[in-house]
């Protein structure tokens, strides 16, 4: 905390303003830039005060739009189908992975078991090793050998899926752990003696409970599997790709539209804002009553 004292030094404020700065210019620089055209963006007499238009927005959207746009000589269908894939992959993604991830952190807190506390200790070491150390092999092993008939896993949306749950799961397990030891067993003793299993038990008794931690989940592996470029660009292909893989894609050496691409960045921000947004106050509160164990 901050006593009265400090609050009343310059340069706590200095500090402050220093620190907002940081974190929210460039965001409003990028959101300017996104409204200029890339001759103005190149000129040597750029200035701050220009006439705003959207035709970046419009040729990265022109696929998506109910009109047809003006001044645009081919439409180029790459962002719209690169932010449908994201979705998808993001949204299955992360429903997966909250299914296994409750379950099995349920298991690991409430069952007896040999090997329960190696489990969970290992769960949060695997969460520890870098995306970029499992590049190759899951390259490899995507590529040649998980195939189904001809299909193998590399350049499908389910092997994306796949390798993102996985690379997930061990930390929602270990935060969910936290939620469920919270939960009073008296409760679940209760619905027993009322005649519900354990299924419905676990349904209806613990799930409601759990819903803050959840939430934080979610909004984890939602986050994640969003802005996850490394393993995205090995795996997917043309029909495949997510956001950030189109954005890097689209950056050449002879020829970059920074407001397009700026227009894209923009964009690419909106989904996991509505996410945040939408789940703000059960984030909130999943975070504070995760923080202390009973």
């Amino acid at each position: 905390m901050v006593d009265a004292t400090e609050r009343q030094n310059p340069a706590f404020y200095v500090l402050l303003v220093l620190l907002v700065v940081m974190s929210v210019g460039p965001i409003v620089l990028m959101l300017i830039t996104s409204f200029r055209l890339n001759v103005e963006i190149m000129s040597d007499t750029s200035s701050l005060i220009f006439m705003p238009t959207l035709r970046n927005y419009e040729q990265v959207l022109c696929d998506m739009l109910w009109y047809e746009p003006k001044g645009i000589d081919s439409c180029d269908p790459t962002f719209g189908r690169a932010l449908s894939n994201s979705l998808f992959i993001a949204t299955i993604a992360t429903i997966i992975t909250l299914v296994i991830g409750c379950m099995a952190a349920y298991a690991i807190v409430r069952f007896r078991f040999v090997g329960r506390d190696g489990l969970s200790l290992t769960t949060l070491l695997l969460r520890m090793v870098p995306p970029a150390v499992l590049l190759v092999p899951v390259f490899g092993i995507w590529t040649f050998q998980f195939c189904i008939g001809d299909q193998c896993a590399a350049g499908t949306h389910w092997g994306i899926i796949l390798i993102y749950v996985a690379m997930n799961l061990p930390f929602v397990i270990w935060i969910l752990q936290s939620f469920i030891v919270q939960v009073p067993i008296q409760l679940e003793e209760a619905a027993r003696m009322d005649g519900a299993g354990p299924f419905r038990t676990f349904f209806l008794i613990v799930l409601p409970l759990i819903r803050p931690g959840l939430a934080a989940a979610a909004i984890f592996t939602f986050r994640i599997a969003w802005n996850e470029f490394l393993l995205a660009n090995a795996l997917a292909d043309r029909k495949t790709r997510t956001v950030p893989v189109t954005i890097v894609n689209s950056l050449t050496e002879y020829n970059i539209d920074w407001g397009v691409i700026m227009a894209t960045g923009m964009l690419l921000a909106i989904p996991p804002i509505i996410f945040t947004l939408l789940a703000s106050r059960q984030i909130i509160t999943g975070m504070t009553a995760g923080a202390v164990k009973g």
